[in-house]
């Protein structure tokens, strides 16, 4: 497990598993087919917390039944808290208002995972031994060794990967995967973060997220990533630039 800044030696002084709140983070738009699965396999992953909840995050964007799926479901198991987020603008809103959610209602750790199975719910016990461990952060990456990527078109994995590599130079982290949205969070690191600012409004966020962590305790661990998604629009790439050359120069004005 390597952090921003090569090996981390972290004291285990976090509490016990069973001691502990943990927040699940997910918006989702049209996942009908999917959701109740993943919420359900997600919380099937989590037993040993003293709690667990986990948050959708949903808005205009979904036009499906999505919505219904889940209330039918939040209807059985208390555990479940669907959120409508219409004052959503764009993606990151959606995140920004799932993190808020598990702030406010207390729970010690934060994790943000993405819908459709392109995050394996196998994959959380890594993250949660690494919690154990005392670390601030843990971040899923596709590009350690142990990670893969599966079912994700070329160019998906092209700008995945460049992006990772351009990110750590210019910022001068030096993580695996820069691009990942596969994470989790001690409560004070996520508000620290936060209290940054998140200025990007499409998928770079993730990347910020990861520039403003970079001094706190950090771990990655491998993940599997499968995601048939489509390319990815101008608009998103033209953010990402915008908001990398922004914290570059942050950088080297400090």
């Amino acid at each position: 497990m390597t952090g921003a800044r090569g090996a981390i030696a972290v004291n285990p002084i976090a509490r016990p598993r069973q001691t502990l709140s943990l927040g699940i983070v997910c918006p989702m738009a049209n996942e009908e087919k999917s959701a109740c699965d993943l919420v359900e396999r997600v919380l099937d992953e989590t037993r040993g917390f003293g709690e667990a909840r986990f948050y959708v995050v949903l808005d205009r964007v979904s036009r499906d039944r999505t919505r219904d799926e889940l209330e039918r479901l939040a209807a059985t198991e208390s555990r479940l808290v669907v959120v409508w987020a219409e004052e959503s603008r764009h993606v990151v809103d959606a995140y920004l208002r799932g993190y808020r959610e598990a702030i406010d209602a207390g729970h010690d750790y934060i994790l943000e995972m993405d819908a459709g199975f392109s995050h394996q719910p196998a994959d959380l016990p890594r993250f949660f031994d690494a919690l154990e461990k005392g670390y601030d952060c843990v971040f899923g990456s596709r590009f350690m060794p142990g990670g893969n990527m599966t079912d994700t078109p070329w160019h998906r994995r092209l700008i995945s990967r460049g992006g990772t590599i351009v990110s750590n130079l210019l910022l001068g982290t030096r993580f695996h995967d820069m691009t990942s949205g596969f994470e989790l969070f001690s409560r004070d690191a996520l508000i620290e973060i936060l209290d940054h600012g998140i200025r990007s409004e499409a998928h770079f966020f993730q990347t910020e997220i990861k520039y403003h962590a970079r001094k706190m305790r950090i771990v990655e661990v491998p993940i599997s990533y499968s995601a048939t998604a489509p390319a990815v629009k101008m608009g998103s790439l033209a953010d990402a630039f915008k908001n990398l050359f922004r914290l570059a120069g942050l950088r080297w004005r400090r």
